[in-house]
């Protein structure tokens, strides 16, 4: 357990140092934060969830490996919600309208259906690899494609109102290291981050031997949150900083690039295809996610200004489908 603390812990100081990089990268690049947010902060910020569910996996884990990973895009979906909580001006996902951001959620349902697909069809592996793997990747690819491609030429754009946020890049996001010294301090990062992960993962399957909880719950409420919260510490710092689409791009993108950690278990486990070597219990987490994702996309497209608490109903909803989540899980009902 202390080894699990202290991993998670540095997960979470590591996370923190990620945002202000994101925030002038992109700035730098002219990418804007939707994007930057879902593809470098989401992916770096995911970084020990992988090495996590990778390690799972070549343990021949695999409850764990899927478990780790879907748990994670549950937990990060309701940060959302929490940072809702933080910024009192109006509901997060009103002001941080983004038509990339629709995107990418879309794409987050889609590639989190195709799992659930694998699972419940015939068992097929080619060298041990479900022939749904490279899809996968395949789908994420072509889905950074659209959202770029939305984000340069957009069909539709959000509502302008006094709440609304814009990415707008900032003067003094051009102060400061060059590209070179940005990506030393993100390499530097990653490494650390990469190492927490391996830990959490080896401390996970120690607490599962010996309280005797199960891989699935171990891994949905436990190394999920703890890999996850490099993107609670940074979704409430870019909040902090006023960088809301990043915030909120954070999130979905780095729970799309998550849903690519089934890719790698998939890989690395060894006695056949992981999605056939799954369970009720993870089958339930990949609907569940499913179900947080929509309700957050509804949350997107609605873009209600305030409602209960000034929390908008999505991140109401949010917080209610989680704890009905673990609910389920902690009573196996």
């Amino acid at each position: 357990m202390p080894v699990f603390l202290i991993s998670a812990l540095v997960i979470a100081v590591a996370g923190t140092r990620m945002t202000n990089l994101a925030d002038v990268i992109a700035d730098r690049t002219g990418l804007g934060e939707a994007l930057i947010g879902g593809v470098l902060l989401g992916i770096a910020t995911s970084l020990s969830g992988t090495v996590t569910s990778i390690t799972a996996a070549l343990d021949g884990q695999a409850s764990l490996a899927v478990s780790n990973a879907v748990g994670g895009i549950a937990v990060q979906t309701v940060f959302l919600a929490l940072a809702d909580l933080t910024y009192r001006r109006a509901n997060l996902e009103h002001a941080a309208a983004s038509v990339t951001n629709l995107v990418q959620a879309a794409l987050l349902i889609l590639m989190l259906s195709l799992p659930l697909l694998a699972a419940v069809t015939s068992a097929v592996a080619v060298l041990g690899v479900h022939p749904i793997t490279p899809v996968l990747v395949a789908v994420y690819i072509g889905g950074l494609k659209l959202a770029d491609s939305v984000r340069e030429h957009p069909m539709w754009v959000p509502r302008q109102t006094r709440e609304l946020r814009t990415d707008t890049p900032e003067d003094r996001s051009f102060e400061g290291p060059g590209a070179p010294g940005l990506v030393v301090r993100f390499t530097l990062l990653l490494a650390l981050l990469a190492f927490a992960g391996w830990l959490v993962a080896r401390s996970g399957l120690a607490i599962a031997g010996a309280t005797g909880l199960s891989q699935s719950f171990v891994g949905a409420l436990m190394t999920a949150v703890a890999t996850s919260l490099p993107e609670l510490v940074t979704t409430l710092a870019a909040v902090r900083r006023g960088a809301l689409t990043l915030a909120v791009g954070g999130i979905i993108g780095g729970n799309t690039f998550d849903v690519l950690f089934l890719v790698a278990s998939d890989v690395s486990y060894r006695p056949g295809s992981v999605f056939h070597a799954i369970g009720q219990a993870e089958l339930f987490l990949i609907a569940w996610a499913i179900a947080m994702t929509a309700t957050l996309l509804m949350g997107l497209l609605q873009r209600q200004r305030q409602g209960v608490g000034g929390i908008g109903f999505e991140s109401v909803a949010l917080l209610a489908l989680y704890l009905a989540g673990i609910g389920v899980q902690a009573w196996g009902i």
